[in-house]
């Protein structure tokens, strides 16, 4: 007879999971709270929109590849991808911007005219950043995250002095063009820290930026959920929706299943992909792991502000991916780690799918969405989502030089309280915990319980952290975890 595994939630890591957890022999069924699949991954239809709710950047295609790879599969046989070109712009005043183009080449020639001799530096940069790259997304993030001893091998003991340094010192060593600097510091914001607190090791995201580029999944990065979905349904997983999960039953120090709307369901094994804190609170207090105490003095990525706004013409002067850059980053920066407070002067992003995606707007029309990253547990209420959001349409109209708010035809907001509503997220945050030198690897929440026999964890607050591509790893790792000790 088959073991069988209740699995709590359905985003990323959760699906992942079941797919090598059914790979492997287990009986699968994963619960989902929402009436859609996806966890932060979601979709919003709207008057013939469609946005993605959550991460709309698709970095590291060989992550994806190998997860697809390990089940006979190609990401080509769920969705269609395509790589951007231009990656990105960011704009540092009125119209006045800098575009990442698609190849190192391009990017480097757009460097030397912004400073000259910065492209041989550039070069030097991504080489040792593709470097890490090569031990950190190849080898390392496979790893559980059990021990420290995971983390020396012969190639980190080479890089030991990387772990000590910080993204911003190299940068800032390297290049003295402050818009280039900003450029270059961008990437580790999707680690969830300020590159102050970042390891110089994880300057790998550099290469995955201007090394391996910048892809769209066709139709949105909702498709890779799907396409999670198609395979976890191939594979024999059943999927519950509108299924919250009020408790998990532990007798005798061992999990038992879970209670879902009043409705007991016994397994061998509970893995849960839910909020870490939130998933212990279902768990009685003794045999919780951590403490209210070790959550709050955590480092946490950001939450966010979001706008899905639906416009009845096409806009000028922006691409797929556009970063607003024309104010402080550092007291941005301030208001979400140090004193956490509502930011006086955003720094925001916008995504307008549309440009690229036909298929995400009615003809003629544009798809934006528009992000500002937030301190986790601030206050939220919709007289503030409105006073940000004008504050930046403002900025952008500006900035970019084109009336946009009279062609407005909706918007829909998304922030902390939404955050905890639909994802039980602590404090509401949007990407989990940081990726900080002492919230690395071993450091993080452990993916199997000390305290609970059978009880396993995966997502974005634990092992290897925050980020989609990190999420399917994250998946395997518990996966693997749960093969190899659960009795």
């Amino acid at each position: 007879m088959k073991s069988t595994v209740n699995i709590i939630g359905s985003g990323f890591a959760s699906l992942a999971a079941s797919c090598y957890l059914a790979q492997a022999g287990y009986s699968v069924t994963v619960f989902e709270k929402n009436s859609t699949i996806g966890g932060r991954a979601r979709q919003l239809k709207k008057d013939g929109f469609s946005f993605d709710i959550g991460p709309t950047w698709y970095w590291m295609p060989d992550v994806f590849e190998r997860f697809f790879s390990d089940f006979n599969k190609k990401p080509s046989n769920y969705y269609t991808l395509e790589k951007l070109n231009p990656a990105y712009s960011v704009y540092f005043g009125k119209n006045d911007y800098i575009t990442i183009e698609d190849t190192l080449e391009k990017i480097a020639a757009t460097f030397e005219t912004e400073e000259p001799g910065s492209s041989n530096l550039l070069y030097g940069f991504i080489e040792k950043a593709k470097s890490n790259y090569n031990i950190a997304i190849k080898d390392l993030v496979y790893k559980p995250g059990l021990s420290p001893i995971e983390l020396i091998t012969p190639q980190t003991i080479n890089k030991l002095n990387q772990f000590f340094g910080t993204i911003k010192k190299d940068v800032r060593k390297a290049f003295k063009n402050e818009r280039l600097v900003k450029i270059l510091e961008f990437p580790v914001l999707f680690l969830g820290a300020k590159p102050s607190d970042t390891p110089s090791f994880y300057s790998f995201m550099n290469y995955a930026d201007f090394g391996l580029g910048t892809f769209h999944p066709k139709k949105g990065m909702y498709q890779v959920i799907l396409a999670l979905q198609n395979l976890a349904h191939e594979l024999g997983v059943k999927i519950k929706t509108d299924s919250p999960v009020e408790q998990i039953i532990v007798e005798n120090g061992k999990a038992l299943g879970i209670v879902s709307n009043g409705t007991t369901y016994t397994s061998d094994i509970v893995l849960s992909g839910a909020d870490y804190h939130h998933s212990e609170t279902l768990l009685e207090p003794e045999y919780r792991q951590y403490s209210e105490s070790y959550w709050n003095n955590k480092t946490f990525a950001p939450s966010s502000l979001l706008f899905y706004v639906g416009f009845d013409k096409k806009l000028k002067h922006v691409n797929h991916h556009t970063l607003f850059f024309d104010t402080d980053f550092d007291s941005h920066a301030k208001a979400i780690y140090d004193e956490p407070s509502w930011p006086k002067n955003p720094l925001f992003y916008a995504s307008f799918p549309s440009i690229t995606d036909t298929s995400v707007a009615p003809n003629g029309n544009e798809a934006g969405i528009f992000l500002i990253p937030l301190a986790p547990g601030l206050e939220d209420t919709e007289a503030l989502r409105d006073h940000y959001f004008n504050k930046i349409i403002n900025r952008f109209e500006d900035l970019t030089k084109q009336k946009v708010k009279q062609h407005i035809l909706f918007k829909e907001s998304f922030c902390v309280n939404d955050f905890i509503k639909d994802y039980n997220s602590y404090k509401g945050n949007a990407y989990g915990m940081a990726n900080t030198l002492l919230q690395t690897a071993f450091l993080r929440p452990k993916l199997k319980s000390k305290k609970v026999k059978n009880l396993f964890f995966t997502g974005q607050l634990t092992v290897p952290g925050p980020g989609v591509p990190p999420a399917l790893i994250s998946g395997k790792l518990a996966a693997n975890l749960i093969t190899k000790y659960h009795s």
